[in-house]
C-alpha cells in the first residue's frame, strides 16, 4: 500500500525527537553505508571519474559527469562516456587549450535529453576561465564559500551567479548569455529554490574524504556543510524513513534531509546519500510495499513503507 504524506510526517517528529529512534536509524544507515561501498561504483557516474590519477583531470572530469547526471542511468552514462571521450587523456590539459571557435565542432550533434553540444562547449569554456581566474575550479568555487556559514548555500549561490557571468566566447552568438541558453541548466541557485542536486553531487565527490568513493582534493570546504544530493530516489527513501517531512523535493527538503542526517554525524552528513542511492538506482526500493523486495531491505525496520 502506499504511504500518505501525514504518516511520513508523523514519523519524521518521532526520528527528530526519540534518541532511541535515531540510534536505531544510525545503525541501519551505517549497515547500509557497509554494505553499498566502492564495489558500487560501476553503477554511478562518479565511475568515470575514478578513471582519472590527477587532482586537475578529476576536477574536470567531474564537473561534467555530474552536469550530466540527469535522466536514465545508460544515458548518463553514454552520454558522460562520449564527452570524456572526446576530451582525451587529460580532461583538464583538453580544457585549458579549449578555443570555442576551434574545439566547439568536436560536440556537434551532441544530445543529452534536451542538453547540446554548445551547452557542453560553453561548460568547457567556462571551466577553462574558471582556472584562469583561480587556478582550478575549487579556488573559484572558494570564493563564495565562507566558512561559518551553515552549509554551502551561500557559497553554491555565488558560484552559479559567478559562472553566469563568464563570457560563452560567441557559442550562442552575439551579446550576452541568452536567458534561455542550455548551460544555465547546469548551473542553478539555492536561492530560486533549486535542490541543485548535480552541484551537491559534485560538491559531495571534490569534498568529501576517508572512504575511498569521493576524493576530498578540495581541502578548504568543510565535509559537513555539504548539502545532500536531492534527487527523485533520495526524496522517497528519506520521507519513507523519516528524514523528511516535506513533499515538493526543493532546496528546502534538502537541508531538511541534511540537517536529520546531521544529528546522525554531524562531521559527514552526506555520507548515507551514495549507499541510500543504490537503494533506488538498483530498484531494491519499490514506490509501494513489495514483500520480496522488503524483505531483504537492510532499512526495512526503519522504514514506513
Amino acid at each position: 500500500m502506499s504511504i500518505d504524506s501525514a504518516a511520513q510526517a508523523g514519523y519524521f517528529f518521532i526520528v527528530m525527537r526519540s534518541p532511541h529512534a535515531r540510534e536505531k536509524l544510525k545503525q541501519r544507515l551505517d549497515r547500509l553505508y557497509r554494505a553499498f561501498d566502492g564495489r558500487y561504483l560501476e553503477t554511478d557516474p562518479l565511475e568515470f571519474v575514478h578513471r582519472y590519477k590527477s587532482a586537475g583531470d578529476r576536477e574536470v572530469a567531474g564537473l561534467i559527469a555530474s552536469a550530466l547526471a540527469y535522466g536514465r542511468v545508460a544515458g548518463i552514462r553514454k552520454s558522460i562516456a562520449k564527452v570524456l571521450g572526446v576530451m582525451g587523456k587529460s580532461p583538464r590539459a583538453f580544457t585549458a587549450r579549449f578555443d570555442p571557435k576551434r574545439h566547439q565542432r568536436f560536440f556537434a550533434g551532441f544530445k543529452h535529453r534536451f542538453n547540446t553540444g554548445e551547452d557542453i562547449s560553453c561548460l568547457i569554456y567556462f571551466a577553462r576561465q574558471m582556472m584562469e581566474d583561480s587556478s582550478t575550479i575549487g579556488r573559484f568555487f572558494m570564493k563564495g564559500y565562507v566558512p561559518s556559514d551553515k552549509n554551502v548555500k551561500g557559497a553554491l549561490t555565488v558560484f552559479s551567479k559567478n559562472v553566469l557571468t563568464l563570457s560563452h566566447g560567441r557559442i550562442y552568438g552575439k551579446g550576452a548569455l541568452p536567458a534561455r541558453a542550455g548551460v544555465r541548466f547546469f548551473f542553478p541557485s539555492p536561492e530560486d529554490g533549486s535542490p541543485c542536486k548535480r552541484l551537491n553531487l559534485y560538491l559531495r565527490w571534490m569534498v568529501r574524504r576517508g572512504d575511498g568513493l569521493d576524493f576530498g582534493q578540495w581541502k578548504g570546504v568543510d565535509p559537513a556543510k555539504l548539502v545532500i544530493p536531492l534527487d527523485t530516489h533520495i526524496a522517497r527513501i528519506s520521507r519513507n524513513i523519516g528524514l523528511t517531512r516535506r513533499t515538493a523535493a526543493d532546496w528546502r527538503m534538502a537541508e531538511e534531509i541534511t540537517d536529520a542526517l546531521a544529528e546522525l554525524d554531524p562531521s559527514d552528513p552526506v555520507k548515507y546519500d551514495f549507499a541510500l542511492c543504490r537503494l533506488g538506482i538498483l530498484e531494491k526500493c519499490p514506490s509501494t510495499a513489495d514483500a520480496d523486495a522488503c524483505a531483504e531491505c537492510l532499512i526495512k525496520d526503519v522504514c514506513v513503507l
